[in-house]
């Protein structure tokens, strides 16, 4: 499966919520396409035709009895020949009486037709069978019409400042900010007003907007020759640090670079237990320090071991911490100096992870980190348990950071490059 099937499918929640009130702005005001009207129309004048020539060769068996009264002729010579076949004349009532399928006949068209008649009723279709009797084909009349029409009816509404408000209010509640959701509804106003517009149309406008808005900032984490290049990954608690950690370290491995990883969160246990699983998986070496200890310090020793072992990559973890609490803040501080003493220039990335559950208060977070630890880039995860996925566009829209990747569960190909073009077609729904 594809990283972007599986990011439409699991974002059903953020381009479900777009999608259903899209579709309820556009029908609200908006109309039914006249052009299909007519088709719906043509369909009805093909319909209503259709059974006149099947019943009308009917009549065409009556010729078929007539010329039998030219056996009679042949019948009569006999009595001249032989006088004791005078009485078969009797006979002939067996002849004459062969007229009397005609009204065997003509009575069949009167069934039929009065079927036919039924038909505009009941919906019935009359055909002929290969010894031209009549026979119903059961295929409902009406229900093939709203068929037709429910497939090809599509209702539009001329896009207008009413229209334009109900989108901007839409898309701050799908939290992509009020800056953002103007930007992108004036863009989409540009060339566009007046214009009668379906569900999918406007899908496809928005997703073409919030693309245009994230193609600037689609970049993957840059790798440079300094070995080793530090990386350095920072965010709150729980926003999915270590799972993200795991991930990269894996995916850096396969692609032939040696990666070493700090297992930085020295006061949650849990999370070194995690990277220890992680780094068995990938066959990269997780260096570790007793719960409690100087994470700073962790950092400083996993830079002397990344040196001599000649690795290409060392991904530093840290601790959650949350951006309003200024001693761990200060901590995380600390851990980017102690690194830039052992090297000026690095850590050469410094990967923010958001929680995309957090909604807008992601840009706080990000506005916050940066301050302490010049934030590179960004890594969004948990886009499938959201509602809210807009975030991402404002963060792009404010910010102008770079975002490296995103993430949609937790196996290991549910971290992936991001993709503008597909991220909007996903958040709102837009399948074309």
């Amino acid at each position: 499966m594809s990283f972007f099937k599986k990011l439409k499918d699991r974002l059903f929640r953020s381009s479900s919520k777009l999608e259903e009130g899209i579709d309820h702005i556009v029908k609200d005001g908006g109309v039914e396409d006249t052009n299909l009207n007519d088709a719906v129309n043509l369909n009805l004048n093909h319909l209503k035709p259709t059974p006149e020539p099947e019943i009308t060769p009917e009549p065409t068996p009556e010729p078929e009895i007539t010329p039998e009264p030219t056996s009679e002729p042949e019948i009569t010579p006999e009595p001249t020949s032989e006088p004791e076949i005078t009485p078969e004349p009797t006979s002939e009532p067996e002849i004459t009486p062969e007229p009397t399928p005609e009204p065997e006949i003509t009575p069949e068209p009167t069934p039929d037709f009065q079927e036919v008649i039924n038909s505009s009723h009941k919906s019935t279709k009359v055909v002929l069978d290969d010894g031209g009797v009549s026979k119903p084909v059961k295929t409902s009349f009406f229900k093939r019409i709203i068929g037709n029409k429910n497939k090809s009816q599509i209702i539009k509404r001329a896009l207008d400042d009413e229209m334009l408000e109900a989108l901007e209010e839409l898309l701050i509640a799908s939290d992509m900010g009020v800056e953002t959701a103007v930007r992108v509804t004036a863009n989409l106003a540009e060339g566009n007003m007046g214009k009668r517009l379906s569900t999918q149309e406007v899908k496809g406008l928005l997703a073409n907007q919030i693309a245009e808005i994230m193609d600037s900032v689609a970049k993957p984490m840059p790798i440079f020759s300094k070995r080793p290049q530090v990386v350095l990954v920072v965010g709150v608690n729980g926003s999915g640090k270590t799972t993200t950690i795991g991930k990269l370290a894996s995916q850096f491995k396969m692609a032939n670079k040696k990666v070493i990883i700090a297992a930085g969160d020295t006061f949650r246990a849990a999370a070194v237990e995690q990277l220890q699983v992680w780094g068995d998986r990938a066959q990269v070496p997780v260096l570790t320090a007793p719960e409690g200890s100087d994470p700073a310090s962790l950092a400083f020793e996993a830079m002397t071991k990344a040196e001599e072992d000649g690795a290409d990559l060392l991904l530093i973890d840290t601790a959650g911490r949350l951006q309003n609490r200024s001693d761990l803040m200060e901590e995380l501080a600390k851990i980017v100096r102690v690194i830039k003493k052992k090297d000026p220039t690095a850590p050469h990335n410094t990967l923010l992870v958001l929680d995309a559950t957090t909604g807008q208060n992601a840009l706080n977070q990000v506005e916050v980190f940066r301050q302490i630890s010049e934030v590179s880039g960004l890594i969004m995860t948990k886009l499938d348990g959201t509602a809210k996925g807009g975030v991402l566009v404002a963060l792009a829209d404010k910010f102008g950071l770079p975002v490296h990747a995103i993430g949609i569960g937790e196996q290991i190909d549910d971290l992936a490059p991001f993709n503008p073009k597909d991220f909007a077609r996903a958040l709102t729904g837009f399948d074309n």
